[in-house]
């Protein structure tokens, strides 16, 4: 197989060098995209992590919607705070009796309990509405991109000329396309919709959805034909076949997905939901009995004053998991938003937790592990031959090999020998291409023909000029392949005799810092397994140098599936990556799902996460997303219960004071009055959330490490914070209420 491709068929990310890209340039001559399509970048880029985090139009948006929430057909969804809601509701009531005198209560302790469970309500939807606005306001920005353009519909596809195509065609707005239609696209405009390219190859602007400015290229057949709409061409032209009807566009799911309408409870936020509120469920219960008992007690003992409604709604509030009820819708959007934030867009929420629990993880070598073209790494000469001649000899030969593996021997000669470039029109050099045919290329110079290729290719070549292929040479040919690199043979004709120079080694180039990488994934207990299309020798070469746990050598569509469902098969959660139609298969299988934005149509409808930048190592970050929202869940849930068992301790004897005066005991804290307690704990009830909402949306810091690690940890810093955190919390808030006098 030929280190070299043609160079008609370009694959490479890149413009071909006779595009002339009509693209707007900053003063340093970088391409840069126009100002209306900067809101889009600005809304799906990296970029987006260095944003204020409570941005001043987010918060006022998030402020209405928190009082819009307030609604009881929204509220039901979140039992815990709807519980909070109708205590708000009774307590409001019950100030509304005590100001006309009629109360069980004071009026002024009633109205105080009131107004902070309205502010609990109210933090926890400011906490949903906070993660969702982030959302929303990447969506608008999307939304902006969109633009009705006309669009060249083809009547008859298949056309001899451009001229013809162009006679042929009707000029219809976009919003008219639908499936199935073909389009005609021409070099400064926009892709009407989104498709797949089924005839030609030109650069295109994709900033409006990747955020990157540089242009790539698309073109017909392999894994780059997708195209989507908003999207600008800027050389050449692209025949393109629709592949959505009008509001089903990549644009328009993407819009759909950030503002979080198909967000779905993921299993264990479900299982969590379920906890919650059989935990409310008990609470309630007991709080519903303790009045009846109280005014029991009262009577047999001819003593104390029974519990007052106000106070048994402010100790189920305090009892049942207010924190993590309120936050717990925060968190599992604002995991959507950091994928958003990584140019990752996910179908669901399911999707991300799924990428948290993965323990298997599928790349694919070319590109991911390895820097994706092999690279020249050494000159070996042949016998009597000096290594200066055939670096000279193997660099004029690459000239005009426009495959990176040719511009890397330039590279190397240039870097280890000094040679520079050449002037070529004055040496009359006549460049010989690469074919399929003779898998060689070269250069005739000053009566020298110089070849470089395969080695099968350069012994015929060399042995057609009544030369002959050295034994030694042969070896180190060999030696190169058993390495798992490639070896290219240059030879030279001068006057008629043949001779071979030597071999140039190209290996795959293994990406900085991968192997470290892997090596944190061991330590969170996951597997990596590379597929390659190698054979088994080159593949063993590369894992062993990458460090990954295991590969697929030779792989096919069946190998892939197969290898997923024998590891799902033995429990484990599986993730890969893929951009063609043949990986659709073992896409819709995998339960994380990464396809490329480049990629066909096939495999974006495959996956469940779709990456926007086309980069396969982001898999790798994907996982440590879904990581952090199932650490930042979790941290949050063990800071809620231990923050819940210190309150028991603040409100609980406050509350039967005076029913139980020996409870007074119990007081531990030194709170000032029943009152003033029973009024701290609802205060920091609610200060406690909003405190909460900025590691709800940023996520908890996530460090490679076991389950029984994070465990721990979890339970050190959380654990033991949640329990500490009330008492400083409601001890301060007490004092004030004093200073205040206000207890």
């Amino acid at each position: 197989m030929s280190t070299q491709t043609d160079n008609r068929n370009p694959r490479r990310e890149e413009p071909a060098a006779h595009s002339k890209p009509i693209v707007e340039t900053s003063a340093g001559g970088k391409p840069r995209s126009r100002p209306g399509e900067r809101a889009a970048l600005d809304a799906t880029r990296g970029t987006d992590r260095s944003r204020p985090l409570f941005e001043r139009e987010i918060v006022t948006k998030a402020i209405r919607a928190s009082l819009a929430k307030l609604d009881p057909r929204h509220q039901v969804r979140n039992p815990v705070m709807f519980v909070v809601e109708v205590g708000s509701v009774l307590t409001t009531i019950l100030f509304l009796q005590a100001l006309v005198g009629t109360g069980e209560a004071s009026a002024a302790f009633t109205g105080v309990i009131a107004a902070w469970l309205w502010f609990t309500v109210l933090f926890a939807n400011f906490a949903e509405a906070m993660a969702e606005g982030r959302g929303k306001a990447q969506a608008e920005a999307l939304r902006r991109t969109k633009k009705q353009t006309l669009a060249r519909r083809l009547r008859q596809p298949v056309s001899d000329t451009e001229q013809e195509r162009i006679r042929t065609s009707e000029m219809v707005a976009s919003t008219l396309l639908r499936r199935d239609d073909v389009v005609l696209v021409m070099a400064g405009e926009f892709i009407p919709a989104d498709g797949d390219v089924i005839e030609g190859v030109a650069s295109v602007d994709e900033s409006a959805v990747t955020g990157e400015s540089a242009p790539v290229v698309r073109e017909s057949g392999g894994d780059r034909s997708a195209v989507t709409g908003g999207t600008r061409v800027i050389s050449d032209w692209l025949v393109v076949r629709v592949s959505s009807n009008p509001g089903e566009g990549f644009l328009d799911r993407m819009i759909s997905m950030v503002e979080g309408a198909k967000r779905q409870k993921t299993p264990n936020e479900i299982a969590l939901d379920i906890l919650l509120t059989a935990l409310t469920i008990i609470f309630l219960l007991v709080c519903v009995t303790l009045l009846p008992f109280s005014i029991y007690s009262v009577n047999a003992a001819g003593q104390g004053t029974p519990v007052t409604i106000t106070v048994l709604v402010a100790l189920l509030v305090c009892l049942i998991p207010t924190t993590i009820g309120g936050l717990l819708s925060a968190i599992g959007i604002a995991g959507m938003d950091r994928m958003i934030q990584a140019n990752v867009i996910a179908m669901s929420g399911r999707a991300v937790e799924a990428a948290g629990d993965v323990d298997t993880l599928l790349l694919d070598k070319t590109g991911t592990i390895t820097l994706g073209n092999r690279q020249a790494t050494e000159f070996i000469p042949a016998e009597g031959v000096h290594i200066e001649e055939l670096a000279d000899a193997a660099q004029l030969a690459s000239l005009a090999d426009e495959t990176p593996e040719g511009r890397s021997i330039v590279v190397l000669a240039k870097d280890q020998y000094g040679l520079r470039g050449r002037d070529v029109e004055r040496m009359h050099a006549q460049f010989v291409p690469f074919t399929a045919q003779t898998r060689m290329s070269g250069v005739d110079v000053d009566g020298t023909a110089i070849r470089k290729g395969a080695a099968d290719a350069i012994q015929r070549f060399v042995e057609c000029q009544r030369g002959t292929f050295p034994a030694a040479l042969q070896r180190a040919v060999d030696s190169i392949a058993k390495q798992g690199g490639t070896p290219l043979v240059v030879a030279s004709v001068k006057r008629g005799k043949a001779s071979v120079l030597g071999v140039i080694h190209l290996k795959d180039i293994v990406k900085g810092g991968i192997r470290e990488r892997f090596a944190q994934l061991r330590r969170m207990g996951i597997k990596t397994i590379m597929i390659t299309g190698d054979n088994p020798l080159t593949a063993a070469s590369i894992a062993a140098e990458a460090g990954v746990d295991d590969y697929l050598a030779e792989a096919t569509p069946e190998a892939k599936l197969k290898l997923i469902r024998e590891n799902q098969a033995g429990g484990r959660l599986v993730a890969m990556c893929g951009d063609g139609t043949n990986d659709a298969p073992a896409l819709a299988q995998a339960d994380v799902a990464v396809a490329m934005n480049t990629g066909t149509q096939a495999a974006k409808e495959a996956g469940n996460m779709v990456d926007l930048d086309s980069n396969p190592t982001k898999l790798i970050e994907v996982v440590e997303i879904g990581k952090q929202l199932l650490i930042t869940r979790g941290a949050l849930t063990t800071f809620s219960i231990a923050n819940d068992v210190s309150k028991y301790f603040a409100i609980i004897p406050a509350a039967f004071v005076s029913t139980y005066p020996a409870l007074g005991k119990l007081n531990i804290m030194g709170l000032a009055t029943p009152q003033s307690a029973i009024l701290s704990a609802v205060i920091f009830n609610a200060l406690i959330i909003i405190a909460l909402i900025p590691l709800a949306l940023r996520g908890v810091r996530h460090k490679p490490a076991k389950a029984t690690a994070l465990l721990t940890r979890n339970l050190l810093i959380y654990g033991v914070g949640g329990l500490i955190a009330p008492f400083v919390g409601i001890k301060l808030i007490d004092l004030a209420l004093v200073v205040l006098r206000l207890a």
